[in-house]
């Protein structure tokens, strides 16, 4: 089987389901501490007046672990400005806090985000990313060896 051609589209689906498995991760806990009084069971008449508990999903498998485990490792040579951009992109979060997060404006931040999953990308597929380039010449030239790619 051969490696996949990256795109930026990829890269960010990838990055979106890395942060919905550290989402997902059990929580920790501190060793040591615990508690010898009994569990409380409730009874149907108990339940009546309460909130229904909100539900959680179940933890992630191992294969989607090791994938974001990989994933974590993309964002170390970007500039540490556009690893937050992008972090914070995968975790969902609004433009407006983003800007507001790293004192840019939408645009700015944008193309910022957009120059990061090309770098990626590019390094993904084994590419050198250029150096002294303006952002927007390397996220033209990803977008046009992205429209060459057959899609899957």
């Amino acid at each position: 089987m051969t490696d996949p051609i990256w795109t930026p589209k990829l890269v960010e689906a990838r990055l979106a389901e890395a942060a919905a498995v550290l989402q997902r991760q059990p929580s920790v806990q501190v060793r040591g501490y615990f508690s010898t009084w009994p569990e409380h069971l409730y009874e149907f008449s108990d339940l009546v007046g309460q909130e229904a508990r909100q539900t959680s999903l179940p933890p992630p498998s191992p294969g989607a672990i090791s994938r974001m485990e990989e994933t974590l490792s993309w964002t170390f040579d970007l500039d540490p400005i556009d690893g937050k951009i992008v972090w914070m992109r995968a975790h969902n979060a609004p433009w407006k806090a983003i800007c507001w997060r790293v004192g840019l404006q939408r645009s700015a931040a944008n193309e910022r985000w957009l120059y990061a999953l090309c770098v990626i990308a590019m390094i993904l597929n084994g590419q050198p990313a250029p150096k002294n380039r303006s952002r927007r010449y390397v996220i033209e030239r990803v977008r046009d060896v992205a429209s060459e790619v057959p899609p899957r």
